[in-house]
């Protein structure tokens, strides 16, 4: 009896690819702290504009300091009749000449990407002038900088200079929020309230929610005192919801989100009500309140992304495919909206109508190694394999580097195309050194399926290149056991053991392989032990004991031990161990029970096939 597949490769990393629903519930979709996150931003793009940029903060529309009064208009001009009427006379803020040089240097200084200097003028000047729009310049630059102190040092001068403009209060509570300043933050976001300006309670909420119980409760208590006073307003209760979320109260944050009115439910309370249900197994009324909220919001992206994924986590493609079709629709370049619906249609057996997808997404995003791996696997499916094996040849260093290789291997070795599978793989060992031990792996496998003297070439080749590796030594012991070649078998095990004596996965390969041929028990049984000491759970080395105390007489304890991994790993190799010891015991019935049980998986049933063929005529 050879060793099985799972005991002979346990340690050598099996190269299978990712699900298709775990790409598809885990892609281009970000949660709502993360929406959060981006929509509220304190670092805008830094635009640094021309002169006329200066000029617009500086004069007519321009802020001016609390102690600054315009100079006094000029006498009215008396227009002629015929003369077209003339435009109103520009009021320009009283700025000192060094003032202004040292504004317009700091914007020159911003076109040339010399943003220090841009910095310190700004900071300078809004500290000298007090002009809120300046302030409010420097405070962009910082922020665009990263100088998070001096950010918030000019939104507390702003809101110092202006304390009644909600754009400078809500400035300010960002600034303090980003700082852990989480009280005062919500005072002025209060105060904006108060003022009737927009408000970002949403982001003081994650502020507080990636910190302790403690803060997060204070600002629930102050969430609380508002949401009486505003009961409709629903950035209030979302905030509240989101905290609750953070401290594991999804009951209570659901509750809160379904008290709130429908027709002033918005797009992030509708999206956090989603997910706490889906978060509590209750997919189907998470899809259910996302269908109600994309016909209030139908052009939301984020909502119809989030249902789209439910929909593949409830395995209803269909429907998620005419969700991320619509949103292709209003995102026709988005390369990963075209990626995921060509997954959703491979995943949907629809190969022809993925590959469509999967080549825009790799125009729109070239080089894409998603993309072209399971545009190689479409294109299979359609039983294109010379136009699959060029999309696997195209992926270069990435996750699916390997996994397209193993895909490339694989079909070559199928069609007996071994010279042209050897020539790839050398090339890339060549182009991709660091990958070099298993590509080599992966051709020997493959080599293998066809034909095992094949292999045994290479294997060889590969150590000497990578002298004793464990990996291949073992490769090549499984492989001369097939060849019936003992003496090399048990060599190479001993090489590994010699160099690694605690190596649980050769001391077992070794002991297994004399029990299953009934020779040399004692020894058997010792390295198998030895092996149980450093993985006692392993299932695969529980089987090996079970079946040296079978080979040994001792039927009792086999079956316990057969028993036990049988509980753990029930294929067929153990199933057929165990029934074996069933039947010595007289228990045929038991025996072909757990036979006729582990064959229901549909897997190879060879093994126990021939167990039972060979019971029943002895």
């Amino acid at each position: 009896m050879q060793l099985s597949y799972v005991r002979r490769y346990r340690s050598i990393p099996r190269l299978r690819p990712v699900g298709l629903r775990h790409i598809l519930c885990h892609h281009h979709c970000p949660s709502d702290i993360d929406r959060v996150r981006m929509n509220q931003s304190l670092k805008p793009p830094m635009k640094v504009t021309l002169l006329a940029a200066l000029f617009a903060s500086l004069i007519g529309c321009a802020h001016l300091g609390p102690d600054r009064q315009p100079p006094a208009p000029a006498e009215p001009v008396v227009e002629a009749p015929a003369e077209p009427e003339q435009p109103k006379e520009v009021v320009y803020g009283q700025f000192s000449t060094d003032s202004l040089y040292s504004l317009l240097a700091a914007e020159i200084a911003g076109q040339r990407n010399r943003f220090d200097i841009a910095l310190e003028n700004y900071l300078e000047q809004a500290r000298t002038t007090r002009d809120a729009g300046v302030i409010a310049r420097a405070m962009q630059v910082a922020e665009f900088l990263g100088a998070h102190q001096q950010a918030k040092e000019m939104a507390l001068l702003w809101v110092d200079v202006a304390p009644n403009d909600p754009q400078a209060l809500r400035a300010g509570a960002l600034q303090l929020a980003r700082a852990g300043e989480h009280g005062q933050a919500m005072q002025f976001m209060q105060r904006v309230l108060n003022l009737h300006g927009e408000t970002n309670f949403d982001f003081l909420a994650l502020a507080a929610a990636q910190t302790d119980p403690q803060t997060r409760q204070s600002m629930l208590q102050s969430l609380e005192g508002l949401r009486q006073q505003y009961p409709d307003n629903a950035q209030i209760t979302f905030s509240s919801a989101l905290l609750m979320q953070q401290d594991g109260r999804n009951e209570e944050a659901l509750a809160l989100l379904d008290a709130l009115p429908d027709q002033v439910a918005s797009q992030p309370t509708v999206m956090l009500q989603a997910r706490l249900l889906a978060d509590q197994g209750r997919t189907e009324q998470a899809i259910e309140v996302l269908q109600e909220g994309l016909r209030k919001f139908p052009d939301d992206t984020r909502m119809r992304l989030l249902m789209a994924r439910l929909l593949v986590a409830e395995d209803n493609m269909d429907a998620a495919a005419t969700q991320f079709a619509a949103l292709v629709q209003q995102n026709p370049d988005d390369a990963e909206l075209l990626l995921t619906l060509g997954l959703v249609n491979l995943e949907n057996d629809d190969p022809k109508a993925a590959i469509g997808y999967l080549e825009r997404a790799d125009q729109a995003s070239p080089g894409n190694t998603l993309a072209r791996y399971h545009l190689g696997l479409a294109y299979q499916a359609i039983g294109d394999e010379q136009r699959a094996i060029q999309a696997w040849r195209s992926v270069g260093p990435g996750n699916e580097f390997l996994t397209s290789r193993l895909q490339l291997a694989q079909t070559l070795a199928r069609q007996e195309r071994v010279e042209e599978l050897s020539e790839i793989m050398a090339a890339d060992r060549s182009v991709y050194p660091q990958h070099a031990l298993p590509l080599y792996l992966l051709e020997i496998e493959a080599l293998s399926a066809v034909d095992l003297q094949l292999a045994l070439p290479r294997i060889n080749q590969a150590l000497g290149e990578f002298e004793n590796n464990t990996d291949l030594l073992y490769t090549r012991a499984m492989l001369r056991e097939q060849l019936g070649d003992d003496a090399g078998f048990e060599e190479d095990l001993r090489t590994i053991i010699a160099r690694e004596p605690d190596n649980a996965m050769a001391l077992n390969a070794l002991g297994y392989t004399l029990a299953d041929r009934n020779e040399r028990l004692d020894e058997a049984l010792q390295l198998i032990e030895r092996a149980h000491s450093l993985n006692p759970d392993d299932p695969a080395i529980i089987d090996s004991l079970g079946w040296v105390h079978y080979r040994r007489g001792d039927l009792q304890r086999a079956e316990a031990f057969l028993r036990q991994a049988y509980r753990a790993m029930p294929d067929q190799e153990v199933a057929a161990h165990l029934g074996e010891v069933l039947w010595q015991q007289g228990r045929q019935r038991e025996a072909v029970q757990i036979w006729e049980e582990a064959m229901q998986d549909g897997a190879d049933n060879s093994q126990i096939r021939t167990t039972r063929e060979r019971l029943e005529q002895s």
